[in-house]
């Protein structure tokens, strides 16, 4: 995962925000915390879409569907991207650095 410097983050959600309303998405949301930024939307069907930075630049983007009924969902055709123990006790934190996203100057 990115490592997303503190310099950098409002300019990823900036960035996301901008791509948000002009594909027609409404603003819910926006947290301008400084320490947990995040910005809310919900799309035209109905879905609600987060981008939430939390501890240590860890980026969540978080999707919830509108109602539906329940169906099976297939198991995952690929790996995971980034490995997880089976014993591990916490979430991985972002380890790969980004001239541009993880840049700590202005």
């Amino acid at each position: 995962m990115t490592v997303v410097s503190a310099q950098r983050r409002g300019s990823l959600l900036g960035v996301v925000d901008r791509f948000w309303r002009k594909s027609d998405y409404r603003m819910t949301a926006i947290n301008n915390d400084v320490d947990v930024p995040a910005i809310y939307a919900r799309t035209q069907d109905g879905f609600q879409v987060a981008l939430i930075v939390a501890d240590k630049g860890q980026v969540h983007f978080d999707v919830d569907s509108p109602c539906v009924r329940h169906s099976e969902v297939a198991d995952s055709t690929s790996q995971a991207t980034a490995f997880l123990a089976p014993d591990a006790e916490f979430i991985p934190r972002p380890n790969i650095h980004f001239d541009f996203w993880s840049a700590t100057g202005s």
